[in-house]
């Protein structure tokens, strides 16, 4: 039940997408929930206008010149915003004592750190940065276990199945699970011929035909790499082995997962794809609450329809599957390699069939070790980085002219 005093709030990337639609989650109930902390890498615009709707107690920054640049934003705004930044400041507004949430939506290895802060510090975690599991799956879930904090997933996809499961849920066998359906959309690019895929522009890649998201995650979408990391997030969200996971192709995105129980009983989670319902779902957990997104008209729907992913297609499907499968430091190697190569591509440095080219390269040319601590995934997530930067250039035939693209938050 809730109490009478409004829950603060911490958004950890809030004006990407996510940031965005869990703010306007958050307005509709003001009785329940306040906003404590907002946080953004470099779009100080989007930010301040951000704080003068919601006067966060902090907004967090990158880096120094753009904390400079929010506090001359916000003179003369009559706020009680303290303006920080840096990783630490990423940390201390995720763990303060004050925070009853923490929405945890900062994309890619950045947003390791502060989701970590936010779970050893016994905090209700909501988790939309997939790369945090991802890049340091064992050790990630082993702080859940030493701490008092409650993980609920925001991917559409794992809220999908998390609503699907019954609670508590110890393990798929006990609770009589045959396996998860993992469903995706197959992105922009899912009946075109594999020949002109490299033709693809950056545009074209971030053209998603069903959800509103940040670049980054829709050429993730468009290489299918955004399911092998949910494939791998599965696996440590809910105790599945890689068997127990089938990935299956659902153009329509209405069915966001479902479960196959092994009386027969096949259980989805169906609704208008809108990020709001996850994040609504998961702010009011075990209670409902409105998300602003319309019921969804199955009438007017039509039809559903589901196939299987083509991997020769989406190899970035099939590298997932395989990095899971190896363990250790290969998950760590192939979210960098994959965000290097993104970032490559969407400067045009790198065709979009590059991505998935030089994903393998960093693959089979990267040792992989046991991730004993946060350092081990750090020099293993750095080392895969500049693998990728000096195999870039390879590829590229020339120096690439810029430097590698390293995980922000270290």
């Amino acid at each position: 039940m809730y109490s009478n005093t409004p829950q603060p709030v911490c958004v950890l990337g809030s004006t990407g997408s996510i940031g965005v639609s869990t703010l306007d989650v958050l307005a509709r109930h003001p009785d329940k929930y306040s906003v404590f902390a907002l946080t953004a890498r470099e779009r100080v615009a989007e930010l301040a206008q951000q704080c003068r709707q919601h006067a966060p107690r902090y907004a967090v920054v990158l880096d120094e010149e753009r904390a400079s640049q929010l506090r001359t934003a916000l003179a003369g705004d009559d706020l009680p915003t303290e303006v920080l930044y840096g990783v630490g400041a990423l940390c201390q507004v995720a763990s303060d004592a004050r925070v009853a949430v923490v929405m945890a939506a900062i994309v890619g290895a950045a947003g390791l750190k502060p989701t970590l802060a936010a779970v050893r510090s016994g905090k209700k975690v909501l988790l939309a940065n997939k790369e945090s599991l991802v890049m340091a799956g064992p050790l990630f879930m082993q702080a859940l276990a030493e701490s008092d904090a409650q993980l609920l997933p925001i991917d559409s996809e794992h809220n999908a199945i998390f609503q699907c499961l019954p609670h508590p849920c110890d393990t798929l066998e006990s609770a009589g699970v045959d396996r998860i359906l993992l469903t995706g959309s197959g992105g922009p690019f899912r009946t075109t011929p594999p020949a002109a895929l490299e033709a693809v522009t950056p545009d074209e890649a971030c053209a998603h035909p069903n959800w509103s998201m940040g670049r980054k995650i829709s050429v993730d979408s468009a290489t299918m790499m955004n399911k092998g990391l949910e494939f791998i997030e599965a696996c440590y969200l809910f105790h599945a082995k890689p068997e127990d996971i089938e990935v299956v192709v659902h153009p329509q995105s209405i069915v966001h997962s479902m479960v196959q129980y092994r009386d027969g009983s096949l259980l989805a989670q169906m609704g208008n794809p809108d990020m709001r319902t996850p994040i609504a779902h998961a702010l009011a957990f075990p209670e409902r609450i409105d998300s602003g997104v319309s019921a969804m008209d199955l009438i007017a729907q039509g039809r559903l329809d589901f196939e299987a992913p083509d991997e020769v297609r989406f190899p970035c499907l099939r590298l997932a599957r395989e990095a899971m499968a190896v363990g250790g430091s290969a998950p760590t190697v192939l979210n960098a390699a994959n965000e290097v190569a993104v970032e490559a591509f969407l400067s045009g440095r790198l065709p979009f069939t590059g991505i998935a080219q030089l994903i393998e390269k960093v693959m089979k040319s990267s040792e992989i070790v046991e991730l004993t601590d946060l350092n081990a995934v750090e020099l293993a997530d750095r080392i895969a980085r500049e693998r990728a930067c000096d195999l870039l250039e390879e590829m590229c035939g020339t120096p690439v002219g810029q430097p590698c693209p390293q995980s922000r938050s270290m």
